[in-house]
């Protein structure tokens, strides 16, 4: 019998009139990046999620408790390291129900006071949360202490709720007002408003349309339907609602999107303060801003733009008032962009880490390869300045 060696095998296909296996030598017409992202540090060990820069330059970083060992949930980089922020024992919750130390934050912001705050979820491994546990943490930066800590009612967030990410507005009421999405994979999604003064807190667009995963989406990421994929069992949809969150630079609407939906959305932040009004009316103030992509992270700037991460391209798109996009990044390295967080050194500053790869969309197997990376990119503006 005659024997082939592979290096034949291109000489026989072109003998059989087939095409030969593509090579990066070819000369075919490949994918172009966009934009010049620039490395800012490099993580091995949990994935990050949120990201923030204060108003000197520090940054902040955040590791949310599902799928990885955390030894702490939120640090501050220094030197390219992360390092527990605000020290070690902060990030020690002794359970579900802890009210003075931090259990699994998915966000951090620096507010436009350079305040830090932390979104802790109060849920582990997408949990049910517990009275004490959900709450808002603010950090006063000159000190590198807690200054307050604003908990959250089991009406306002629910056992079922995930707490996701925060934007503010300083100059409305007493001491301003807090925003917040609900994510949940498991019960209604909605907008949390906080009066920072009272610490008071609704709901807002409870279960709503427009903060509802949409069934009807596939999202592709490298090529491939993501969903979730049990071991052993049949593949399911995600259906993570309301999780990106920018406010327009002028304070007069707060912009969400479902982290399963292409379409971006804005409702007016007059109707959200104003506890009195209904929540049908709040509603009524919705607005569709058309298809966008699907986005984790929301950000926007002092220019009146609105910035997206598109998860399917990796890519980080920017809108601009008229409601026209732009592609700011598209880079095969932003495997999964996250949180967004523009800075006063006219940088857009994200993350990327791979949440496509993990176990729970992969049937079990952690396809994540580290590091994982915060990138920035530079731009011509600055962030909200929404205070007195």
């Amino acid at each position: 019998m005659r024997r082939f060696s592979l290096i034949g095998i291109p000489l026989a296909l072109a003998l059989a009139g087939m095409p030969s296996p593509a090579r990066a030598d070819d000369g075919l017409a490949r994918d172009r990046p966009a934009g010049e992202v620039e490395t800012v540090a490099t993580f091995d060990g949990p994935m990050p999620t949120g990201v923030t820069v204060s108003h000197t330059g520090r940054i902040f970083i955040c590791y949310p408790k599902w799928g990885d060992k955390v030894a702490f949930t939120v640090a501050e980089v220094k030197g390219g390291k992360p390092v527990a922020y605000p020290d070690q024992a902060t990030n020690q919750a002794s359970g579900a129900g802890d009210g003075r130390h931090l259990i699994s934050v998915q966000s951090v912001v620096v507010d436009p006071s350079d305040r830090l705050w932390a979104v802790d979820t109060g849920s582990v491994e997408f949990g049910p949360t517990s009275p004490g546990g959900p709450k808002l943490a603010c950090f006063d930066l000159e000190s590198n202490r807690v200054s307050g800590i604003i908990p959250f009612p089991p009406e306002v967030v629910l056992p079922t709720s995930y707490i996701n990410d925060v934007r503010f507005d300083l100059r409305r009421g007493e001491a301003g007002y807090a925003f917040l999405t609900d994510s949940s994979d498991k019960g209604p999604n909605g907008i949390i408003v906080v009066d920072l003064a009272s610490g008071r807190s609704w709901r807002r667009l409870h279960d709503h349309p427009t903060t509802k995963a949409d069934p009807a989406m596939l999202a592709l990421v490298e090529g491939r339907p993501v969903m979730e994929r049990p071991p052993g069992g049949p593949p399911k949809p995600v259906t993570m609602g309301s999780d990106g969150i920018a406010i327009a630079h002028d304070g007069s609407r707060l912009f969400y999107c479902p982290l399963v939906s292409r379409r971006l959305y804005s409702v007016d932040v007059n109707a959200l303060v104003d506890a009195r009004v209904p929540d049908s009316q709040v509603a009524a103030t919705v607005l569709d801003h058309g298809e966008k992509g699907p986005s984790d992270g929301l950000e926007s700037d002092d220019r009146g733009r609105t910035y997206a991460t598109n998860y399917e391209q990796n890519a980080v798109l920017r809108r601009s008032p008229d409601g026209r996009f732009e592609t700011l990044v598209h880079d095969p390295r932003v495997l999964w962009p996250d949180t967004l967080s523009v800075a006063r050194d006219g940088h857009l500053y994200f993350t990327a880490n791979q949440l496509h790869r993990q176990a729970r969309y992969q049937g079990g197997k952690d396809l994540r390869q580290e590091p994982y990376v915060l990138f920035r990119v530079k731009i011509d503006a600055g962030p909200v300045r929404l205070t007195r």
